[in-house]
């Protein structure tokens, strides 16, 4: 499978088509920060009980009991992140920055401030989730260097404009990108036989200090994976698809 460790003493790696990432250790963020932007190489392997998608849909749900001695192997982890990297984003930019926190006492701080929830220092692998909301003024060729020339430029043209001076924008793309990888994680660590639980019950600014989000960055939810050990109550209450999918328009 491509995406070998590299340096693990400095805890840096890369990803399935080579594009490295750093998993924070104490402050940082993780994520794309240099190479090559060349399209990524889903994992070879696919586990011969892998559930299908819409059983993997159903199956997953929010636990918050895991197994605070179970450990993810490296290729397990670059294996959710690299499919976490297959969700879309607007233009292609890529904005989601995965912030992989395994200090066990950076964890405990995180813990502190989250409500303590037992899942953020237990689970197996803990992701705060931010965006680069400036990603789309930074290089916008490499997000498009793939593609045909009239395509790309296009694109990278139009780019500038769409976002320039609109904050609440730039804002609001990155949050909807971190819906979609947030889910692709969870529906991923579904696949791989492990549980998953998204978390918004922490306090926002001191876990964004805690893990040095640079400037112009946001934050998002966290997302704790690992080995359920208890099994999730029955879901509290589904509303019925009269009530939540309009036709054409409302009424």
């Amino acid at each position: 499978m491509q995406g070998a460790w590299i340096q693990s003493g400095s805890r840096r790696g890369i990803l399935g088509g080579g594009v490295p990432f750093v998993v924070v250790q104490r402050a940082g963020i993780a994520g794309i920060i240099s190479g090559t932007h060349a399209p990524l190489t889903p994992p070879a392997l696919i586990p011969p009980d892998a559930l299908d998608t819409f059983d993997t849909i159903y199956a997953r749900r929010s636990v918050k009991q895991f197994d605070p001695e179970h450990r993810l192997t490296e290729e397990e982890v670059t294996k959710l992140m690299t499919a976490a990297m297959q969700a879309p984003t607007s233009f292609n930019i890529q904005h989601w920055r995965f912030v992989i926190v395994d200090d066990a006492d950076l964890r405990k701080e995180i813990r502190a401030v989250g409500n303590d929830q037992a899942q953020m220092t237990d689970a197996s692998l803990l992701v705060v989730m931010t965006a680069d909301t400036l990603a789309w003024k930074k290089d916008p060729q490499r997000y498009w260097q793939n593609a045909p020339t009239e395509v790309a430029e296009l694109l990278v043209n139009w780019m500038g404009p769409f976002h320039e001076g609109r904050e609440w924008l730039q804002r609001d793309e990155a949050q909807r990108s971190i819906g979609m990888a947030m889910q692709t994680l969870m529906l991923g660590a579904k696949a791989m036989g492990y549980d998953s639980c998204p978390m918004i019950g922490f306090e926002i600014e001191k876990v964004a200090e805690l893990i040095g989000l640079p400037e112009g960055h946001v934050m998002g939810p966290m997302v704790a994976i690992g080995k359920g050990t208890k099994e999730p109550w029955p879901k509290p209450g589904q509303l019925s698809m009269a009530e939540v999918v309009i036709r054409n328009r409302f009424a």
